[in-house]
């Protein structure tokens, strides 16, 4: 009788997870768990006096007649599955009110409110999907999308599909359909994918795996598919991206618990009192140090998940139909049933949900060294292209500054403050803890100079004007001789006839307001 036996020399450990064979991989950055014996014997040997080399089989043969070969043969790899950005989609959430960002919402949806002096919000989620490789992406709109709409169409626009083959950026505004629920807009979130569920069935996005739902009102620069790679090693059903978040701010945002193995064991969403510190755990789980996890004693919720495609559409059709919200009902709900991991995001990342979060974080670009930049080589921040001449700067003193494209600067001083694309800034002017938007278009010389004989004022900071701790909008026109400082210390106000509010004693001058020669706020 033959018979065989055979021993493997195996280059990667087995491990089953979820009925697949891979990499077993640690919490939340993917480490690779290493194995108490890489040699790992396949296939028991037969009891045999003669040695047996690893790696090698050993045919024992009882007919004399025929030698005994040796054949030498490499063992095969188990390889990690890889995340495919051609089976990834992104859905950017734009469509809320912003009444938090009011009144910079109130002409305009919070995704397009300018940053970073030429910059709009919605350029982050845009440029880090592009950089993840990840090309299909859809837009859910519903509030103020004029300049969204338009800002999209001139800056992402991917062609006939010849140059980015299955790639598109699709905006999916809110609208009515057939029946009662379709006569109601979104009514958050989850509702808002919801109501376009059936453009994930359709056939063009059959191949889509996972799902990524993404903010518009975030500052960070993340590679999504490192995020969507550990979410198919640990074979979950959703993934949530998270950060270390101290006392201050944490009732702010969904609030978690987690297991060794990372899984998110228990959900709130913006818990508050005896709630929020029951939320409380050991955050050098994370890898922090015992100071920062004493610091940090919260993990939040970025907002950004990902989906498996079916899982998505399960919950949202069959599990929970009336359900709004992500964060709210959907997260804390899938955590009872579903593999829900966290992930953690170890890097920059900034909410901009308030005028005073969102004044904080422009101003916060001009530190040195800043916490974030806008100019990586690698991974860089597109918007839309405006062919602007270079800005021109005549005896100025700036100080901690940006200073955007097609600017002109005479004789004013600039410090800790954001000069956005096409602003004028007269002899005199201060500008000091100020981020100034700019303008939409140019006034010619002829035309300021009739304005000023007239009595009226030019889009701009006028001469010997005074500008501290203020937001300035788009087009606004700012007279001589003004003193915009809040001296008082005012907190809150609201002037629009004036031109202006103040909010969190950040004086907001309008988009197309007028503040005239010789005022003071």
């Amino acid at each position: 009788m033959d018979y065989c036996c055979a021993t493997l020399k195996a280059n990667a450990l087995p491990v089953k997870v979820g009925g697949g064979l891979r990499n077993q991989s640690n919490v939340f950055w993917g480490e690779r768990i290493k194995s108490r014996d890489s040699n790992t014997q396949l296939f028991k040997s037969v009891k045999s006096e003669r040695k047996i080399k690893s790696g090698v089989v050993h045919s024992i043969l009882t007919s004399p007649d025929i030698n005994q070969d040796n054949v030498t043969f490499q063992a095969p790899l188990f390889e990690t599955q890889k995340a495919d950005p051609k089976n990834v989609a992104s859905i950017i959430l734009g469509g809320g009110a912003g009444t938090r960002l009011f009144p910079l919402t109130s002409r305009r949806a919070k995704p397009a409110v300018p940053i970073g002096g030429c910059y709009r919000l919605i350029d982050i989620p845009m440029s880090n999907c592009i950089n993840s490789g990840i090309k299909k992406i859809f837009i859910l709109t519903q509030f103020n999308s004029f300049s969204l709409n338009r800002h999209l169409a001139r800056t992402y626009n991917f062609g006939d599909g010849m140059n980015f083959g299955d790639g598109f950026v699709e905006v999916l505004a809110a609208t009515q359909t057939p029946g009662e629920a379709g006569k109601k807009w979104f009514q958050g979130t989850a509702d808002a994918v919801r109501q376009f569920i059936w453009v994930f069935e359709d056939a063009k996005n059959k191949n889509v795996e996972h799902i990524v739902i993404l903010s518009g009102d975030h500052l960070y620069r993340m590679n999504y598919l490192d995020f969507v790679q550990k979410h198919v090693d640990t074979n979950a059903d959703i993934t949530v991206s998270c950060i270390p978040m101290d006392e201050t701010r944490a009732s702010d945002y969904g609030l978690m618990k987690i297991d060794k193995s990372g899984r998110i064991v228990q959900f709130a969403e913006k818990p508050k009192g005896i709630d929020l510190e029951a939320m409380q755990v050991d955050t050098r789980v994370l890898g922090l140090s015992e100071l920062d996890a004493m610091k940090n004693p919260y993990i939040a919720s970025m907002g950004v998940y990902v989906f498996r495609t079916d899982v998505l559409l399960r919950l949202l059709r069959f599990s929970y139909p009336s359900s709004n919200d992500f964060g709210s009902e959907i997260i804390p709900a899938a955590v009872r049933d579903h593999n829900v991991q966290a992930y953690l995001f170890n890097d920059y990342w900034e909410d901009i949900g308030t005028v005073k979060s969102f004044f904080d974080a422009n101003l916060a670009l001009t530190e040195q060294p800043p916490k974030f930049e806008f100019n990586d080589p690698k991974t860089p921040f597109y918007t839309s292209p405006r062919f602007l001449p270079p800005t021109k700067v005549e005896k100025c003193r700036i100080m901690d500054a940006i200073i955007s494209h097609g600017c002109f600067l005479r004789e004013c001083s600039v410090q800790h403050s954001i000069v956005g694309v096409r602003s004028r800034l007269e002899y005199g002017a201060e500008l000091k803890d100020t981020m100034m938007m700019g303008a939409d278009y140019y006034q010619t010389e002829e035309e300021i100079a009739s304005l000023l004989a007239n009595g009226k004022v030019p889009v701009g900071v006028g001469e010997n004007t005074k500008i501290w701790n203020c937001i300035i909008d788009k087009n606004a026109k700012i007279g001589r001789n003004v003193v915009i400082t809040n001296g008082d210390g005012v907190e809150e106000a609201e002037r629009p006839e004036d031109g202006f509010y103040i909010r969190s004693g950040i004086t907001v001058v309008l988009k197309n307001a007028t503040i005239k020669d010789g005022t003071i706020i």
